[in-house]
C-alpha cells in the first residue's frame, strides 16, 4: 500500500453511514488535501476491494473534523468488467504451450466486488477454466458474476458443457470476452445461459482475448495451422543466422516463442552448427515439435542427443530417404520423404497432428529458405512475422534473401531489448 497526497478543488464525496442522524458534506468548492490510498491485492491485478476508510481530511475553516469517503475509480462492478477479463487472460496464459489443440481460457468469479474463485484450462482433456473457477468459489458462486475470456461451451466433448455448470451453480451474470468461433459453439453457449435467465454481456476486452488465442482462432476458421515467420536482421536489412545475446535465457523473447508454438521449422544445417535443438528455457515449458528441413540431400543430418526434458519429437523432411538411414533408427525421430520439400507439405503434416501454431525460423543456411519463402508468399501461407534487429552492419556486398513479391503488413509493434529491437506484426 502507498499513499499519495494531492489537492482537490472541486469534488463529489459520498456519505458513509457512521451512525443514525449523521450527515456528511456532499459537495465542496474549497481546496482541500486528501490522502489517496492505493491497495494492492494479493492477486496483483489492481482491483479495488471494499475499504471502510479510504481517506481522512479536515474540511472547512478548521472547525471540527469529519470523515470523508472517496469512491475508488471503477468501483461499480460493471465498470470493472475490463479488469476482471484481463485477469482471465492473465490466468489463461499460465497454460501457454500446454492446451493445444484446445484454446487457452481463464475464468474469474466475482461477488460483492471481490474475487471468490479463479481457474484456467491447464491442458486438453482436463476440466475447463469455468469448472476450476466454480470449484474455487464453492457456494459463493451463487448470485455471483462469472468472467470468462472465451464463450462457455454448450456441448459434450471430453468434458461436460460449462454452461450447465454455471446454471447449476446459480450464477447471476456472465461476462464473456469473445464469442467462440467454433461452429459447434458459436453463440449457443450465450443463448443457453440467457434462456436459463442468466444475464450475459459479450465483447469485453475482445481484442485482447482474440490475441491470446489467435493461432487457435485461425485454425478453427481455416482448418490450417497459424504460421509465423521469424528471422534476425542487420540494421542495413540483411538476414542473419544469429540471435541476440540474452534471447535464449528465461524471459527472453525467443525462449518464450518456443514455449508458445506447437512446432518450430528450421534448416538441418542449424544442427551442424549447434549441439542441441532449439529449446525454451521457461519454467515448465512444453517443448515444440522439432521439424528439420534437410534441403541438401548430400549433407549429413546431425541429430543431437534427445532428452525428454529439453526436446519433443523430431520430424525430418527430406527428398532422399537413403541419406537418413542412420537417424531413422533413433528413438523419437520420424522421417517424412517428399518429392519436393515445401511449406504446404509441412503444414499439412502439422494439421494432421492437430497442431495450431507453427514457427518458421530462418536459422542455419539462409539460402535454404528462398524457395520455401517464395512459395509461402505466393500462396499467402504466412499470418505473422517476428523480426529481431541486431546492432550489426553487414555491408552491401553480402547477399540477402531474394523474395521478389512485395508484401503489405499491418499492426507493426516494436520493443527495445538491450541492444536489439524486436518487431512484430501481421501480413495482410
Amino acid at each position: 500500500m502507498y499513499v499519495q497526497t494531492l489537492p482537490i478543488s472541486k469534488c463529489a464525496f459520498h456519505p458513509i453511514n457512521l451512525s443514525p442522524g449523521t450527515h456528511l458534506l456532499t459537495h465542496c468548492t474549497q481546496t482541500i488535501q486528501i490522502r489517496k490510498v492505493y491497495f494492492e491485492s494479493k492477486l496483483k491485478t489492481g482491483f479495488c476491494h471494499s475499504v471502510k476508510r479510504v481517506c481522512g481530511s479536515q474540511i472547512g475553516s478548521g472547525k471540527g473534523g469529519v470523515l470523508v469517503g472517496v469512491r475508488c475509480e471503477g468501483s461499480h462492478q460493471g465498470e470493472n468488467d475490463g479488469l476482471y477479463i484481463r485477469r482471465c487472460v492473465e490466468l489463461a496464459r499460465k497454460a501457454i504451450g500446454h492446451t493445444s489443440p484446445n484454446p487457452m481460457v481463464g475464468c474469474v468469479i466475482v461477488k460483492g466486488g471481490k474475487i471468490v474463485g479463479e481457474g484456467f484450462h491447464p491442458k486438453a482433456g482436463q476440466p475447463h477454466a469455468e469448472v476450476f473457477a466454480l470449484r474455487d468459489a464453492g457456494d459463493l458462486a451463487e448470485n455471483a458474476t462469472a468472467y470468462v475470456s472465451l464463450e462457455p461451451c454448450n456441448h459434450y466433448g471430453r468434458t461436460p458443457p460449462c454452461t450447465e455448470a454455471f446454471i447449476k451453480a446459480k450464477v447471476e451474470k456472465v461476462v464473456v470476452g469473445m464469442v467462440d468461433p467454433n461452429p459447434i459453439v458459436a453463440s449457443k453457449g450465450i443463448d443457453r445461459l440467457r434462456d436459463a435467465g442468466i444475464e450475459v454481456i459479450v465483447g469485453v476486452e475482445e481484442e485482447l482475448c482474440k490475441k491470446l488465442i489467435e493461432a487457435w482462432i485461425h485454425q478453427m476458421l481455416t482448418g490450417k495451422p497459424f504460421l509465423t515467420l521469424r528471422y534476425s536482421m542487420s540494421v542495413d536489412g540483411h538476414v542473419l543466422n544469429q540471435l541476440g545475446n540474452t534471447v535464449l535465457e528465461p524471459g527472453g523473447y525467443y525462449s518464450k516463442l518456443l514455449q508458445e508454438y506447437d512446432a518450430i521449422v528450421f534448416s538441418s544445417t542449424l544442427l551442424l552448427e549447434n549441439s542441441s535443438f532449439p529449446a525454451s528455457r521457461e519454467p515448465g515449458a512444453n517443448q515444440p515439435l522439432q521439424i528439420v528441413l534437410a534441403m541438401d540431400p548430400d549433407l549429413p543430418v546431425e541429430i543431437p542427443a534427445l532428452t525428454s526434458k529439453s526436446t519433443a519429437k523430431v520430424i525430418i523432411f527430406t527428398e532422399k530417404e537413403t541419406s537418413l538411414e542412420q537417424v531413422a533408427t533413433l528413438k523419437g525421430v520420424e522421417t517424412v520423404v517428399c518429392e519436393r520439400i515445401n511449406l504446404v507439405s509441412v503444414l499439412e503434416y502439422c494439421k494432421r497432428q492437430g497442431l495450431c501454431s507453427v514457427l518458421l525460423d530462418l536459422r542455419g543456411n539462409i539460402a535454404d529458405f528462398e524457395q520455401i519463402l517464395r512459395e509461402g508468399v505466393e500462396l499467402g501461407l504466412f499470418q505473422k512475422y517476428v523480426v529481431e534487429v541486431l546492432p550489426v552492419w553487414v555491408g552491401s556486398n553480402e547477399k540477402s534473401l531474394n523474395v521478389p513479391e512485395k508484401l503489405r503488413v499491418k499492426s507493426l509493434t516494436s520493443k527495445v531489448m538491450g541492444e536489439t529491437v524486436l518487431l512484430e506484426g501481421y501480413f495482410e
